[in-house]
């Protein structure tokens, strides 16, 4: 079945594209909106989400990316120290 679905869209000229993605976020380009946002909060020590809030969206993603990232393992340094 899989061969036939593969077989039509091929005669059919469409073609498949992976997009780029950002710790899980699909990316429009380059992923550099994602990646300014992620190095911004990692300059700035940012620990809190709302501090991801400008009028790009890849950028807020990025940057809450960098925190989801940091509250983690902020949270298995605690655990080790109990």
């Amino acid at each position: 079945m899989v061969y036939i679905m593969t077989l039509l869209v091929s005669m059919m000229g469409v073609t498949t594209v992976n997009a780029a993605t950002f710790d899980g976020n699909t990316c429009l380009g380059d992923c550099s909106g994602h990646q300014a946002g992620y190095d911004w909060a990692e300059q700035n020590d940012v620990d809190d989400e709302s501090s991801c809030s400008t009028p790009s969206a890849s950028f807020n993603e990025g940057c809450e990316s960098y925190v989801e990232e940091n509250a983690a393992s902020v949270s298995d340094d605690e655990e080790e120290d109990e």
